[in-house]
């Protein structure tokens, strides 16, 4: 499934961010990024909007059933 891939991908940047390992954040910022442009049409459009802005916390949060993720400074929800 499609949100699992990227839920998956994310926790991976965020433990990659976590450990200060460059290369593996580059490579799951890449992944992130090739899933969404692959599958764009079929992506709820907050988590897309979320991905695209690399809100990737607030896009976890979505994937992990919080419906109440607050809008960002953009004012989009």
């Amino acid at each position: 499934m499609l949100a699992n891939k990227i839920k998956e991908s994310l926790i991976a940047l965020m433990d990659a961010i976590k450990g200060a390992d460059d290369s593996a954040v580059a490579a799951r910022m890449a992944e992130i990024e090739a899933l969404v442009a692959e599958n764009r049409a079929s992506l709820d459009p907050r988590l897309a909007h979320f991905l695209d802005r690399r809100s990737y916390a607030k896009a976890l949060a979505l994937l992990g059933g919080d419906r109440a993720v607050p809008a960002g400074t953009c004012g989009k929800p």
